[in-house]
């Protein structure tokens, strides 16, 4: 085996091998999410995704699967949902006049209300713009999830649910990040449609 040909197979393994661990330690609040999730929207609530960079891209890759469907096999009504990360005008006036830690919280403060969901998306669970949007969502009774890694930052601490993946490297816990999206989303239609 020549030495790429052994980077390529080491790099499938260890994002496999913590696909396994999350398959071990993570069902129950993977089922629970998907839950809240499924709740808030039959009660005409609506789900709101917010992260940065990789994590700016997943927010609008699942926002855009609730609203439109996850695969061809399953034909549902659209479900509520949006990504705080796609306004640009949004995103840059309120940057230039509040300052980068408030691009999300802004929204989550006009577009948000009590029974809706936001679910925080940070490799770190400590980016600041994150952590406000979900202080500000607290505060407004709006249920928040935090997707982060190995310790989980700050977000693990102000979140009302959880779910941290076993992973210090940015791109495995970015990759778990879009797999347990996908089964989250999988699931409520599963919820939605049983």
């Amino acid at each position: 085996m020549n030495k790429n040909d052994e980077y390529i197979k080491n790099q499938l393994l260890e994002s496999a091998k913590i696909k396994r661990q999350l398959s071990i330690d993570s069902l129950a609040i993977i089922r629970e999410i998907a839950e809240v999730c499924v709740k808030s929207t039959k009660n005409s609530g609506k789900i709101m995704f917010c992260g940065n960079g990789g994590s700016a891209a997943d927010s609008q890759h699942l926002a855009a699967e609730l609203v439109v469907r996850l695969t061809a096999k399953t034909d549902r009504k659209p479900l509520p949902a949006l990504a705080l990360t796609t306004d640009t005008s949004i995103l840059t006036a309120s940057g230039n006049d509040y300052g980068f830690d408030h691009i999300f919280s802004r929204q989550v403060e006009v577009l948000g209300k009590p029974g809706d969901v936001l679910i925080a998306i940070s490799t770190s669970g400590n980016s600041p713009n994150v952590l406000k949007a979900v202080r500000t969502a607290s505060s407004m009774k709006i249920i928040t999830i935090g997707l982060s890694g190995k310790n989980g930052g700050e977000l693990v601490k102000i979140t009302d649910h959880f779910l941290s993946v076993p992973s210090d490297d940015v791109l495995r816990i970015q990759e778990a990040h879009i797999t347990i999206g996908h089964i989250i989303i999988g699931l409520m239609e599963k919820l939605i449609l049983s």
